[in-house]
């Protein structure tokens, strides 16, 4: 399921109607009645592909603490290797533009796919969603939108930094990931799934983009390379906080009803993360690319 070529470009082409991010798609298409059948025949596939690799064994309270508490258990790094260490430590700098080609499919339009719960959310939940947006989006600033930063890396590095330009070089397991999220968000009945996601996301974001700044650092990149990752050190260590208590945790205690599904969209997100991570270490160790075809250069 998230390795089907066909099933996940389908689905990122699908959504990339509703966020307008492909501009050849034409706007006409995106409530057209046939594709939104078809998509959700897809969704429905890949959600239930997603359940079934997830479970809660010891479900906390609906409560504002005890949902935190348990996100931060479920988050807590592990002391085995990761995508994180290898690059601050070992990647080359071919791997390093792979790196950032796989994370292009999303983080070139970073935040989006989290945005479309705000109207979904009432209160506590939604004015926490909102505070973390804000500063994804720059405050206000339109240069320090966080894509905008990311987009600077990509040409910092060599790389195209327009939107969708590596599609064809990446697998299926990295549009999965957006999807995933997309499929979380633009669901109102799956709300619940993407403020857990969104805690997880958050929760698990500082310490390696530590981790991947160091290792841009040693390959001897500068601020316009790095920038992005140190911005999400500190950005991401309070909005861990937010997300854990005031997103989440507030959400399970207004509606108890959502528990599980958002229990359920914080460990899809690790779960997703886990296997992207290996996929990346696999393939690093034994000398292959993570591309589809090895083009780690805008142009070529």
């Amino acid at each position: 399921m998230i390795e089907d070529e066909d099933l996940q470009l389908s689905l990122f082409l699908l959504y990339g109607s509703a966020y307008g991010s492909l501009r050849w798609i034409d706007a006409s298409w995106e409530w057209h009645p046939d594709l939104i059948a078809t998509r959700g025949l897809l969704e429905q596939a890949f959600e239930a592909h997603m359940r079934s690799a997830v479970s809660v064994a010891d479900p906390p309270r609906a409560s504002r603490e005890a949902v935190a508490a348990w996100l931060f258990t479920a988050t807590a790094p592990g002391p085995g290797p990761s995508l994180a260490r290898f690059v601050a430590k070992r990647a080359s700098l071919e791997q390093a533009r792979e790196f950032l080609i796989q994370r292009s499919i999303y983080t070139l339009r970073e935040a989006d796919p989290h945005s479309w719960a705000i109207p979904r959310l009432t209160g506590r939940s939604k004015a926490a969603l909102v505070e973390i947006q804000s500063d994804e989006y720059g405050g206000g600033d339109p240069a320090r939108v966080h894509a905008a930063i990311f987009a600077r890396t990509m040409r910092g590095a060599g790389l195209d930094d327009r939107y969708g330009a590596y599609v064809d070089d990446v697998p299926a397991l990295t549009l999965a990931s957006q999807n995933m999220m997309s499929m979380f968000g633009l669901n109102r009945r799956l709300r619940g799934a993407i403020v857990g996601h969104l805690a997880a996301f958050e929760m698990t974001s500082s310490l390696p983009n530590r981790l991947y700044g160091d290792g841009f650092r040693r390959l001897g990149f500068g601020p316009e390379v790095t920038a992005y990752f140190d911005e999400h050190v500190e950005a991401d260590a309070v909005h861990e906080q937010i997300a854990a208590r005031d997103l989440a945790g507030a959400l399970a205690e207004d509606e108890p009803a959502l528990l599980d599904d958002i229990l359920f969209g914080a460990l899809a997100c690790l779960r997703m993360d886990a296997w992207v991570g290996d996929r990346f270490l696999d393939a690093w160790q034994n000398g292959r690319t993570t591309l589809r075809r090895a083009r780690t250069r805008g142009g070529e």
